[in-house]
């Protein structure tokens, strides 16, 4: 937001220096991004009369001036200008007088002695204009100060405004909170209805009242569209950074810079019936002030008339309607749109405008009239014309609500950290303009249709601890007792489990939550994401379903920057519908590309495969065992994926990338990914102690003939659940093929009991117990010395 320091010391003049004025916004949560003077320093240049203009005798371009520059008697000064002429006023530089860069003395140019320069804008340093004198208005008297009479000691302040403080956005607004902070006297311009002197006036019907909750217009009729803007509103609007077009559009552009509540004016010649708030219908098109031309969608709010669209509502007028230099009949409006309506549309149609940019942050509702008010006496004053009846269409129930916030003192001291006394914090509400009411133990504040920021405690503590002064709250240290949080032993961290990952070697990455549609329907085209309303980029529309996405992107990012190897993964929250809401699971995901090793002498080069990262993902979930079941998965190779299970439990997917995916994401080959839930990794058991036995291990070696195809593993698990107390491992140590397609399975049985020797009885009961079972599960035999 930038303006001049001048036009704000006549809403709000406090007796302090520009530098002490813009520190004390600073500290107040009005950073200053800038403050520069609106013109460099020179001295000795006055606003001067031209009385004669004569050709120089001795050159074809210049020419003689006898100028008034207020001293008794006048000045001869030689000019080239091709503006020069009797009777204009311009700046002259008198003998003596520095501008930047330059020194003027007395100097004979031609034969003709010239007692000083007159100055162009340029020459003055304010503008790049150099094809001419500076034209002054009439009512600028010979010999003032140029300084005095443009106003060039002006400085010009531009706010970082934070997104939260619409209300910033305007001088106004600024004034206040100027007014709080240095306890001066605020005058804001004051708003007579201005008195109806024509009965004309146009139906305004609002279909869509919860988008547009207020809306207020007028016709003016009879202006005088060539009528100039006056000289210290065009001035004002060139330090906020707003050319000057036309008197009309130069008053909309004031109003809305004093007041913060965008208007627009339309040409009445041009608009048929009354005015219609309604959505854009299908095939509708609208080409707007900056010529762009748009294919309007049902999403978007319009303005328009009983036939056509006028303009796009709270963002930006159509070129049809627009002001003229014929205009005679304006129709003004000034409504509140809801910022939900406004925000993420000129992001997505590739423009910007002030009102938009007000809009979507939130306009104060209760100005909207107040603000056509202040226009129509500005338009009749420098236009001319007849005011015809205010129309001030508003559907109360879909104002944006004030509900009242408690703030308690004691709150306020525990996050501020001092006590604050009542009679403070009920003076910084009262200088604030805040309305509100005393309870037993806490004030009642109601915040102003102005503050959308303001809706919780802690925003109305922010208010209390900016006024009364980051400066006056105290650095002294303060007690704090810390507390030692729960910390479960049968539960991981997120941070243990990311720490095992990165010893394991990979990396940690951090992608958005929002992906492009494109890569969602790629990885699984039966998927539903979520669409973002407001998406911070137009290919980021929807939020991600799976961690895939951000992880595929990263590595293209690796590949394209030939990077041999990569492992990466991510922990994060991935977003599904599920009835009646949303579901957002967290879930880690990898991704590993490359070779299976680092480049070494010691080992071969080879690609990652499915059975490596199945390795490292059984190690993250130890000790909590790790099988996988064949299962097909959208977004993975039909033949190399599977369902990850932990402990029992389906927990997530592994597998290689689908080919048909190599050329989405630009890859030259698959690489191999995986997807769990976290909770399942989290989940943990607390170990259990056990008495360290002092008598000795018997080991006793299991050879025993299965089918071929039976899985090693499925026969450990059965055993070990069968096992007497006294067993302590079980183990594979050896397989044999036999010639008729069965195997041999040679398994190593430990035993040991803590309180007593085992017999020879009990080796011998286990050994047949073990057999039994694996007899009866899967028609195992012991195998004698003639198997082949």
């Amino acid at each position: 937001m930038k303006f001049s320091e001048y036009w704000l010391r006549t809403l709000c003049n406090p007796a302090m220096s520009s530098a002490e004025l813009c520190d004390r916004l600073t500290m107040a949560g009005l950073e200053v991004e800038a403050a520069v003077p609106a013109a460099p320093a020179f001295e000795g240049v006055v606003v001067g009369r031209i009385d004669q203009c004569e050709p120089h005798p001795n050159a074809d371009r210049l020419r003689v001036c006898t100028v008034d520059v207020g001293t008794a008697a006048p000045l001869t000064i030689v000019c080239g200008a091709p503006n020069a002429a009797a009777g204009m006023r311009a700046p002259v530089a008198l003998e003596g007088a520095t501008l930047p860069g330059l020194a003027i003395k007395r100097a004979a140019m031609r034969g003709v002695e010239s007692q000083g320069m007159l100055c162009s804008a340029k020459e003055l340093g304010i503008d790049d204009d150099a094809g001419g004198l500076l034209a002054l208005p009439a009512s600028h008297q010979p010999g003032t100060s140029i300084r005095d009479a443009l106003a060039l000691d002006d400085t010009l302040i531009t706010l970082k405004i934070t997104p939260n403080r619409a209300d910033c956005l305007s001088l106004t607004g600024i004034a206040q909170d100027v007014a709080a902070i240095t306890r001066t006297p605020l005058q804001l311009p004051h708003v007579d209805p201005t008195p109806v002197t024509f009965d004309g006036m146009r139906p305004v019907r609002v279909m869509e009242t919860k988008a547009c909750p207020r809306f207020a217009g007028r016709l003016i009729d009879g202006i005088d569209p060539r009528a100039p803007s006056p000289d210290w509103m065009v001035q004002r609007l060139a330090r906020s950074g707003i050319r000057s077009i036309s008197a009309v559009v130069d008053i909309t552009n004031y109003v809305m810079l004093e007041l913060g509540q965008p208007l627009h004016a339309y040409d009445d010649r041009l608009l048929d019936g009354g005015i219609v708030v309604r959505f854009a219908r299908e095939d509708e098109k609208l080409t707007l002030l900056n010529g762009q031309v748009l294919d309007l969608t049902a999403d978007l709010l319009l303005v328009a008339d009983e036939k056509k669209p006028l303009g796009l509502a709270g963002i930006m007028g159509g070129e049809h309607s627009g002001i003229a230099d014929d205009t005679t009949r304006v129709y003004l409006e000034g409504a509140f749109w809801s910022p939900a309506v406004i925000q993420g549309k000129m992001r997505r149609l590739g423009f910007t405008s002030d009102a938009g940019y007000r809009f979507e942050r939130g306009v104060d509702f209760s100005g909207c009239a107040r603000a056509v008010e202040h226009a129509t006496q500005l338009i009749v004053d420098i236009c001319g014309g007849r005011a015809g009846p205010l129309t001030d269409a508003v559907t109360p129930d879909d104002l944006p609500r004030r509900d009242p916030v408690r703030v308690r003192p004691s709150r306020i001291e525990r996050l501020l950290g001092v006590a604050i006394a009542d009679d403070v914090i009920a003076d910084v509400f009262t200088r604030l303009g805040l309305p509100f009411t005393r309870e037993r133990d806490a004030f009642v504040v109601t915040p102003p249709p102005r503050r959308f920021d303001l809706a919780i405690e802690e925003d109305l503590v922010e208010e209390v601890a900016r006024i009364h002064g980051f400066g006056n709250i105290p650095d002294t240290p303060r007690a704090h007792i810390g507390r030692m949080l729960p910390d479960p032993e049968a539960t991981r961290s997120r941070n243990a489990i990311k720490g095992r990952l990165v010893d394991l070697g990979w990396q940690e990455v951090v992608t958005f939550s929002f992906v492009s549609s494109k890569h969602e329907m790629a990885l699984d085209p039966a998927a539903n994401p979520i669409r973002v309303l407001n998406p911070i980029a137009e290919h980021l529309d929807v939020m991600r379903t799976s961690l895939l996405p951000g992880l595929l992107e990263t590595l293209r990012l690796n590949v394209n920057r030939r990077i041999p190897r990569t492992r990466i993964f991510e922990l994060g929250r991935t977003f599904q519908r599920e009835a009646p809401g949303f579901r957002q699971p967290l879930r880690i995901g990898g991704l590993a590309y490359g070779l299976a090793l680092p480049e070494q002498w010691g080992e071969e080069k080879r690609e990652v495969d499915f059975f490596d990262v199945k390795g490292d993902l059984a190690a993250l979930a130890a000790p909590r065992p790790v099988t996988t079941v064949r299962q097909a998965h959208a977004a993975l190779h039909p033949g190399r994926s599977a369902e990850v299970v932990i402990d029992g439990a389906p927990a997530g997917w592994i597998g290689e990338i689908h080919p048909r995916l190599l050329r989405e994401f630009e890859l030259p080959r698959a690489p191999v990914a995986f997807e769990v839930d976290l909770d399942v990794l989290t989940r943990g058991s607390v170990p259990a102690g056990e008495t360290v036995s002092r008598l000795p291990i018997v080991r006793r070696d299991l050879s025993l003939v299965v089918d071929g195809g039976l899985p090693a593993q499925t026969l450990l698990d059965v055993l070990d659940q069968a096992k007497p107390a006294h067993v302590k491992a079980l183990a594979l140590f050896d397989v044999h093929r036999l010639t008729d397609g069965r195997k041999s399975l040679a398994i190593l049985v430990l035993m040991q009991d803590t309180s007593r020797t085992l017999t020879d009885a009990d080796i011998a009961a286990t050994e047949e117990l073990l057999l039994a079972v694996a007899r009866e599960r899967f028609g195992a035999t012991l195998r004698k010395q003639d198997n082949s």
